[in-house]
């Protein structure tokens, strides 16, 4: 499986969640679409198929993670 240069990761992380925090889904058509393209690319980089999914398999493949470390995984 192709792995996404660790750069590349950190800048749609980093993207993602500045979109998120500043609510784009709520926001202009141009914004709302930035969001979904930013989510979407997640999700082809990682082979996922969902952005929480996408996220915490970023993270994973960022350097310094620690594969056995669930902390970013949401508790039930």
């Amino acid at each position: 499986m192709l792995m996404a240069h660790p750069a590349v990761l950190t800048d749609l992380i980093q993207q993602y969640e500045t979109l998120h925090t500043l609510h784009a889904e709520n926001g202009s058509p141009e914004a709302r679409q930035r969001l979904a393209d930013v989510s979407y690319t997640l999700c082809v980089v990682t082979g996922t198929r969902d952005i929480d999914a996408a996220l915490i398999a970023a993270r994973h493949q960022l350097p310094g993670a620690h594969p056995e470390d669930d902390s970013l995984v949401p508790s039930a």
